[in-house]
């Protein structure tokens, strides 16, 4: 039993650094502090470390630890002494610890803030990223104790070790001391360590999805004896898919002597398997699950999707079973999809994977899906199946996920695997709920530069199987911060389809501006009246008559493409009647061709009641119809028919490259123009729209904006009295005077008011401030709400102060009922209101609109992330509805919309400073034609978290 005295005891074991890991090839690991109770785990670990490690770590050759040794490397202080370890099925694969140092180099405590670091990890697990996610998490131990700098002597001949120390990002110095190599790293994290972390954690956790979706073996554990039952259908389905690989068959009730399940290689057990497993998919009741996920890891089994049912859906029992399945499947270093999942599905040719429920393989093709609900990922590969094979033609799959609860693979590691993925063009994605929406908004804006993310984003209310944050903010908040990251937002899986298959079928349009032309004059008025209802600029539209030819069509798009004030067309077609009339094939052909001539500027179709013109344009090919050779169409590069075209089989499409942030998508200029059509034209001009508003994003994405810097801001001064105020409780609300001091660190001067609880303290102060002045009730009810009545303007002398004073006691009660104050008066201009929260969901969120209940009932106000840009600053102030009362609305006099900005900017810095800061109010902010004007102001203090958005790399915590 230890004593007080004794190492161990000074701090409580610190659970919070606890986390899971993933892994640079797409494996998990568990890195937790180290305690006494690891002795056996550590001498275990030792054995298997080759004597060239163990040199690299000590200097000399050292082939065992001492008992002194293991005492010291598991007897922690966890304050001055830190030992973390990696752990893959509950034993060690790496360890690294901190000791605190002096100025000398001897063991010190605080204040002192350097550490020497040292790694040691198993020559069978070297090369995965280890010690880097060590560093990581090491490091933010450290911070959060107090030590600033890592001090590390490395052998020159170590050049692993060396790296990971470089390759890290932290501002570092290096020097050559008999023999050794010296670093010195700031642990204060920079741009570049926080670039390099996110590099790390999308290669990591994209190689962990790659694993899942082109595994090289799958075994389906739980394949019925007899036909029918899941475990069978999904073997039916990765068989007749035509995958490749070795497949397996798995059921513990299996005869022994049976070889052959359907024609698939059968086994009781996945370790008799004689040869490596890939993938698992488990369909085996719940109960049985933690026995095969055991048998799994002991095979080396490096994923599994589990279509088990049973967990967190089913209420409480099931969420324990759920969290005990994450934590066992994480202890042998496998990732999970599920559990209640559908499956997955890769169409790529050298994978062809239908590891799902889908009976038949999609069609391939360049669209990524991710659902998390079964029925609703049956519901949009039905949907992206019928549009692709009737309105369409040959849009497909590349890949397709349903999570079910998600518990470990979410769309935030698919987001991951998609943004590399030369495959996938279009990403499309249904989510109920969003389980981390800051990391998802940081990977969507990241992935939006690259290709169109669709997302169709659940109202709010989480299934029963899903673990997510609690978030304060609205549905339309959390959306609308959704769309500043680039993601096209819709509401239906209608939409999403829709904007998908244009997204991945045409170029994106340079501008609002859209031609219409078509055979119905009355088809056309209604695409113009949705184009102006979507904020599009349409030209009027160019009525061909019902009696329009082919040629026609092609002679009347190609005008349209040429011009130079359209940035896309929309084509309206209605069935036409007579012998002469245009047949579906040769209309598809004449819009094909035209399209083909000028490839950068979409086409759209809307057609009413034409089965067969969808499938045409889809189809048509080289082998044009009579009627149009006979016109003398020319037809360009491209649009040759591909073999089978007319018997459904898709065009061939060479695989297109993930187009650079940069660089607007267009296909391939040796690739068919794929047409799309719709139905109706909301539908049409709805999608168009979307792509429209995407593209103009991309653009301004190229030029992000910066993080303004400004010389009067004292960081550390904030700094230094955040802390002497949180010294005073664990959360407040900060005094009046303390808030000006605050904000005045960082340049915001908040106008002076002085408290007035008598007629004569008001005109004392009314003198001391200087006439005219304000009156106001300060009272919580009556706070920022001139329209009761509470606040009198323009007193100009003592007299009106007095009169103004007995009125407002006489309306709503006594002086200190009301909390009075005087205040100078500002110059004139527009009221606003400026707030910051910290979500937390969402995480710091800055937000703007103008003062008044009008904007509150309206809900008008707009929001950004933090730390906000200047050009989000500007693009704020632009979002509400009532911005054109800033910007001089019938005659009135324009404000100083540039000293808005920077308030917004200046407030957003502070909040990004300090995480300390967990809520700003300036209401209201008058904004006057020269200057804006703080009249009132709220801050709110709260001890930090221990690890922030910023901190070291983590699954999900379970």
């Amino acid at each position: 039993m230890r004593t007080s005295a004794e190492p161990q005891s000074r701090y409580e074991y610190p659970a919070h650094w606890e986390a899971d890991v993933v892994l640079r090839d797409g494996g998990t690991a568990r890195i937790r502090p180290i305690t006494v109770d690891d002795a056996d785990r550590l001498v275990h670990f030792y054995e298997q470390v080759s004597d060239e490690s163990k040199y690299y770590r000590f200097f000399a050759p050292y082939p065992r630890l001492s008992a002194k040794d293991v005492h010291r490397f598991t007897h922690h202080d966890f304050v001055d002494r830190v030992g973390l370890a990696a752990t893959v099925g509950g034993e060690f694969i790496a360890t690294v610890r901190y000791d605190r140092i002096g100025a000398g180099g001897a063991p010190a405590s605080g204040p002192a803030d350097e550490a020497e670091v040292a790694f040691l990890v198993q020559d069978a697990h070297q090369g995965r990223g280890v010690a880097s996610a060590l560093l990581e998490h090491i490091a933010a131990v450290a911070r959060e104790r107090g030590i600033r700098r890592f001090a590390a002597e490395v052998l020159p001949a170590n050049n692993k070790m060396i790296k990971v120390f470089t390759d890290a990002g932290y501002t570092q110095k290096r020097s050559f001391e008999d023999g050794v190599v010296r670093l010195e790293l700031d642990l204060e994290p920079t741009d570049r360590a926080l670039a390099v972390q996110y590099a790390r954690e999308q290669r990591a956790e994209a190689r962990s999805v790659q694993r899942l979706l082109a595994p090289g073996s799958v075994a389906v554990i739980g394949v019925g004896r007899a036909p029918g039952g899941v475990g069978r259908s999904v073997l039916a389905n990765i068989r007749d898919a035509g995958y490749e690989g070795p497949l397996y068959a798995v059921n513990k009730a299996f005869p022994e002597d049976l070889a052959e399940a359907d024609g698939v290689a059968a086994y009781r057990c996945v370790r008799d398997v004689d040869g490596p497993v890939d993938l698992a998919v488990v369909a085996v009741p719940a109960e049985y699950v933690p026995a095969v996920v055991a048998e799994c890891g002991e095979h080396g089994v490096q994923g599994l999707v589990v279509l088990s049912a049973g967990y967190a859906e089913s209420g409480p029992e099931g969420k324990e079973r759920q969290r005990a399945l994450v934590q066992q499947a994480r202890a042998y270093g496998m990732r999970i999809i599920g559990p209640n999942a559908f499956g997955v599905i890769n169409t790529a040719p050298d994978v062809r994977l239908n590891a799902s429920l889908a009976p038949e393989m999609p069609r391939p093709g360049r669209i990524g899906m991710f659902a998390q609900s079964g029925a609703i990922g049956i519901a949009l590969l039905s949907r992206l199946h019928r549009r692709g094979g009737g309105v369409t033609g040959t849009t497909g799959v590349s890949t397709f996920v349903s999570a079910g609860n998600r518990a470990d693979v979410s769309g935030n590691d698919v987001l991951q695997y998609w943004y590399e993925d030369p495959d996938t063009d279009v990403v499309l994605m249904y989510l109920e709920t969003i389980g981390n929406p800051r990391k998802f908004t940081r990977l969507a804006r990241r992935t939006a530069a690259a290709k169109p993310l669709v997302v169709v984003q659940g109202t709010g209310t989480a299934p029963q199987g899903h673990a997510v944050r609690a978030t304060r903010l609205p549905h339309a908040t959390v959306s609308a911060l959704l769309r500043q990251a680039g993601v096209i937002r819709v509401d239906t899986i209608t939409e999403l389809v829709d904007a998908g298959l244009l997204l991945a079928r045409q170029p994106l349009p340079a501008g609002p501006r859209v031609a219409i032309l078509g055979n119905s004059e009355s088809l056309g008025v209604l695409t113009y009246d949705r184009c102006l209802a979507e904020g599009l600029r349409p030209a009027r539209p160019l009525d061909l008559t019902t009696g329009a030819t082919p040629e026609d069509f092609h002679r009347a798009l190609s005008a349209a493409l040429a011009d130079d004030t359209n940035d896309s067309v929309v084509v309206t077609a209605i069935p036409a009647i007579g012998e002469a009339s245009p047949g579906d094939a040769e209309l598809a052909e004449a819009l094909r061709s035209a399209a083909a001539g000028v490839p950068g500027k979409p086409v759209l179709v809307v057609h009413v009641e034409l089965g067969g013109l969808a499938e045409a344009l889809s189809a048509a090919a080289s082998t044009a119809p009579a009627a149009v050779r006979a016109a003398g169409i020319e037809r360009a590069p491209g649009t040759e028919r591909a073999p089978g075209a007319g018997s459904g089989a898709h065009p061939l499409r060479p695989a297109e490259r993930v187009p650079t942030a940069a660089a607007d998508r267009a296909p391939a200029s040796d690739a068919p123009r794929l047409i799309p059509a719709y139905p109706a034209a909301e539908r049409a001009v709805r999608a168009l729209a979307e792509a429209v508003r995407y593209g103009q994003w991309r653009r301004e994405a190229a030029e992000p904006g910066r993080v303004p810097e400004y010389e009067d801001i004292d960081e550390k001064g904030a700094a230094r009295l955040i802390g002497e105020l949180l010294e005073r409780g664990e959360g407040l609300t900060i005094s009046d005077a303390q808030t000006c001091e605050l904000l005045a660190k960082y340049g915001i001067q908040v106008r002076r008011a002085l408290p007035a609880p008598t007629p004569d303290d008001a005109v004392e102060a009314a003198r001391a401030l200087g006439y005219p002045v304000a009156l106001k009730a300060t009272a919580p009810h009556l706070r920022h709400r001139a329209d009761l009545g509470g606040v009198r303007l323009d007193l100009a002398d003592e007299e009106q102060l007095r009169r103004a004073y007995a009125e407002l006691s006489e309306l709503f009660g006594k002086p200190e009922e009301l909390r009075p104050v005087v205040q100078g008066m500002a110059p004139r201009g527009v009221d606003t209101v400026v707030r910051t929260v910290i979500d937390p969901a969402a995480g710091a969120v800055l937000s703007f609109g103008l003062a008044g209940a009008a904007s509150q009932l309206l809900d008008d106000t707009a929001h950004r992330l933090i730390p906000v840009t200047d050009r989000e600053a500007t693009s704020l102030v632009r979002a509400i509805r009532t911005a054109p009362l800033l910007f001089g609305w019938r005659g009135s006099t324009p404000v100083d919309t540039p000293a808005l900005e920077e308030l917004l900017l200046r407030v957003s810095r502070l909040v990004d400073d300090h995480p300390e800061v967990v809520a700003v109010t300036l209401e209201p902010v008058v904004v006057a034609p020269h200057g804006a004007n703080v009249l009132g102001a709220t801050v709110r203090l709260a001890p930090p978290p221990a690890r922030d958005d910023h901190g070291p790399r983590t699954m999900p915590a379970y």
